[in-house]
C-alpha cells in the first residue's frame, strides 16, 4: 500500500474524511438574554481558489451575512468587489495593514490604506479590522497606529478595530493590557487563538487580563487555537472539546457585553488553509476541509447565540 492510500485509510478510520458530529453542548449558550443579539457572521476568502464573484456566490449560498477582505489597492479590484457585494446582497468588513519593516514606511502605508478604506468605498463597510504595527516596534511607535485610527473612526463613524495577532502590536495578552489601560479609544478584533499559541496555554494564569480585553472587543475572528498552535486541525474532533469550550467561554463574555450595550457583533469564521491547516507529510494533503469547518463554525455560532 503506498503512503497516500495508507494515510487516506487511516484518516477515514479516524473520521477525518467522513465528518464529525458537533460537540454536544456547543449549540447552547449558558445564559439567557432579555433581548436578542444582533449578530452578523462573515466569511473569509483566505484559501478560496475562485474569483471574487465565485467567492461571494458561495458565501451567499452558505447563508453568511457578508465577507471580510483586504482593502483592494486598484480601482479595478475595488469595482470587482463592490459589484459582487451588490449582486449577492452581502455586507463587508475591510482588512487593512502594512508589511513594511521600517517603522516610518510602515506607518505611512498603514495610514494611506486606512484613509482609502474609510473614504473611497462604494459600499460602507461594517468595520475596518487592522493588522497594526509590529511586535518589535516600541510602545510609542505602535501607539501612533491607535491615534490615527481613533481620529479616522471618530470622523467617519466607521468602527476600526486592532487585531490580537502574532507579529503585530497586540501579539500577547500582557502587552495588550498595557495598550488597553493607556488608550481608552482602543477597540479590539479578538483572535485569541494567537494568544493561546504565544503563551503556550489556554490563558488560565491571565484571567484578569483576558477579562479586560474581552470588554474592549468589537469584532471576533472565530478560529480556535491551542497551546502549541494558532489553529486546531478540526474543531469537531472530540480531542479538542476542552479547547473549543475555552474559546466559547471567551466569546460568550463578548456576546454578553454586546447584548447589554445593544451593539451589533460581527464575527468572521477564519479557519485558514495550509499551512495553518495541518497536512499529511510528503503529500501536503489537508487533514480537514477548510471551507466545511468555517461553515460549521458559522452554523454553530448562529445556533448558540440567536434565539
Amino acid at each position: 500500500m503506498d503512503r497516500r492510500n495508507f494515510m487516506n485509510k487511516a484518516l477515514a478510520t479516524a473520521g477525518m474524511l467522513t465528518g464529525f458530529e458537533a460537540i454536544a453542548d456547543v449549540n447552547k449558550a449558558p445564559f439567557q438574554f432579555d433581548n436578542k443579539l444582533s449578530l452578523k457572521v462573515l466569511g473569509t476568502n483566505w484559501g478560496f481558489a475562485g474569483n471574487t464573484d465565485a467567492f461571494c456566490a458561495a458565501i451567499k449560498k452558505e447563508g453568511y451575512d457578508g465577507i471580510e477582505m483586504w482593502w483592494q489597492g486598484s480601482k479595478e479590484k475595488q469595482n470587482e468587489v463592490f459589484a459582487a457585494l451588490k449582486k449577492y446582497g452581502l455586507e463587508i468588513g475591510f482588512l487593512c495593514g502594512s508589511g513594511e519593516n521600517d517603522y516610518a514606511t510602515h506607518l505611512d502605508a498603514f495610514k494611506k490604506q486606512i484613509n482609502a478604506a474609510t473614504s473611497e468605498y462604494q459600499q460602507k463597510p461594517l468595520y475596518v479590522n487592522c493588522h497594526s504595527g509590529r511586535d518589535y516596534f516600541t510602545y510609542e511607535q505602535n501607539r501612533a497606529f491607535i491615534d490615527h485610527t481613533s481620529e479616522v473612526s471618530a470622523k467617519t463613524g466607521i468602527p476600526i478595530y486592532h487585531e490580537t495577532h502574532r507579529g503585530r502590536m497586540l501579539f500577547a495578552a500582557h502587552i495588550t493590557r498595557n495598550f488597553i489601560e493607556k488608550n481608552p479609544a482602543l477597540r479590539l478584533t479578538l483572535d485569541i487563538s494567537h494568544w493561546c499559541n504565544v503563551h503556550e496555554s489556554l490563558l488560565q494564569n491571565q484571567q484578569e487580563t483576558v477579562k479586560l480585553a474581552l470588554s474592549r472587543v468589537g469584532h471576533i475572528h472565530s478560529r480556535i487555537g491551542h497551546e502549541e498552535g494558532p489553529q486546531v486541525n478540526d474543531p469537531r474532533a472530540p480531542e479538542w472539546e476542552e479547547t473549543v469550550k475555552a474559546h466559547l467561554a471567551w466569546w460568550d463574555a463578548v456576546v454578553e457585553h454586546k447584548v447589554k450595550s445593544g451593539e451589533t457583533l460581527t464575527i468572521l469564521t477564519e479557519f485558514g488553509p495550509p499551512n495553518y491547516l495541518p497536512t499529511v507529510p510528503f503529500t501536503h494533503q489537508p487533514l480537514a476541509d477548510q471551507w466545511a469547518i468555517n461553515v460549521h463554525m458559522m452554523q454553530m455560532l448562529r445556533k448558540r447565540y440567536i434565539k
